[in-house]
């Protein structure tokens, strides 16, 4: 066992593990009606979720992003959907691109402000007074039952012109709840459709582009926190399995007479190993990710080779979470084969996990060129 997060920083211990129980309490609830519940994303609001990453001077808590990822992976110990959803609170990274006096409108009222996206595929979008007229259909919108705000992949109608992140209040905006995967069937990642809406350029931003505000997160590699905060739900659930799988081993004896699971050697074996497993790949990602920090905390930015090791480490947590969940899936028998058991729950929010594209091959390939002093892919940096 090892400790998820410094819960002081989140409300305090009593008001942390509240809120961990109330979400463990409720997964049924959520997976039936596919979206966190409202009261659960105002209790994100309460403990800081949202402002974790806001800069003090808008009223944020300027966390570091081993502080929020480990808040993540505690939340998605309790429920691998939840985790998903409050790992947006990294909004910061994306919103850090809009004019600083649209930061300044975004965050003047409170920091607590809920972002879901819609990125792909970029719709084309006709330039018109100083703004953009768009309209179409965007995939994949985590969160945006509860949003505040949205954000829409568009390509303006411009030579030359970058794709852009158009940002909408949610009232322009119609959510069509398609989502309907195998895992994380709580996360809400519907559909977000634009029937006709003019957005004027301040409130437009190219993803990825410099921030227009001076805070040290800033200089820590967006792309790859974006990757991070998705993959650290999978070591969350992989805890919470291996903790279930423990909970499990003082059972019943086998109806043939054999012993109790945590008795078998097989079960002991397998344990073990997953053990190993999960600590050796969140060590590895946590070190990548202090190391980035320190570079950014020197008043520099991290170097080609560390965030390489960012993305890197990423996609092995992600794969090695996934594997030794599998693993302790497998030993449960048919106990854990049922759809009410939290193991086939864990598993199936796992292999979502594992499907993203931050989290595919590619990554392996990409990391292994910068080895070789070759430059990866673009979009891997």
């Amino acid at each position: 066992m090892y400790s998820l997060v410094d819960k002081a920083q989140w409300g305090g211990e009593v008001r942390f593990d509240a809120l961990l129980d109330d979400i463990r309490g409720r997964r049924e609830e959520f997976e039936a009606q596919r979206h966190i519940s409202a009261d659960i994303i105002d209790a994100f609001k309460d403990i800081g979720v949202y402002r974790a990453l806001v800069p003090k001077c808008y009223g944020g808590d300027e966390k570091s992003p081993a502080e929020f990822l480990k808040m993540v992976e505690a939340i998605s110990a309790a429920d691998g959907s939840a985790g998903w959803v409050a790992s947006f609170g990294m909004n910061p990274f994306y919103l850090a691109a809009l004019p600083r006096d649209t930061i300044t409108r975004i965050w003047k009222d409170s920091p607590d402000v809920v972002f879901a996206g819609g990125i792909f595929p970029p719709h084309p979008a006709e330039k018109v007074d100083n703004g953009y007229r768009i309209k179409g259909r965007w995939k994949f919108a985590s969160g945006c039952m509860g949003a505040t705000l949205c954000g829409v992949g568009i390509q303006p109608d411009e030579p030359g012109a970058a794709p852009r992140m158009a940002v909408l209040p949610p009232d322009q905006v119609r959510v069509d709840p398609t989502w309907d995967m195998v895992g994380m069937a709580a996360t809400g990642s519907h559909d977000l459709v634009v029937d006709d809406a003019y957005v004027s350029e301040e409130w437009t931003f190219v993803r990825g582009a410099s921030a227009t505000i001076d805070a040290p997160f800033v200089r820590y590699p967006s792309l790859a926190f974006a990757a991070q905060v998705l993959a650290v739900t999978t070591l969350g659930l992989a805890r919470e399995a291996l903790d279930v799988m423990r909970a499990m081993a003082g059972g019943r004896k086998s109806v043939t007479g054999a012993p109790n699971l945590g008795e078998r050697e097989y079960a002991q074996i397998g344990l073990a190993k997953a053990e190993a497993q999960v600590r050796a790949a969140r060590a590895f990602f946590y070190e990548s990710t202090e190391a980035a920090w320190s570079a950014v905390e020197a008043g520099g930015e991290p170097s080609r080779d560390q965030i390489n090791l960012l993305r890197l480490s990423t996609t092995h947590l992600t794969r090695e979470c996934a594997e030794a969940i599998r693993c302790v899936y497998q030993l449960s028998g048919m106990s854990g084969a049922e759809n009410g058991h939290p193991l086939s729950r864990i598993l199936r929010d796992s292999m979502l996990c594992t499907q993203h594209a931050f989290m595919g091959e590619i990554t392996f390939k990409n990391a292994g060129a910068i080895f070789f002093d070759h430059d990866p892919l673009p979009g891997y940096l």
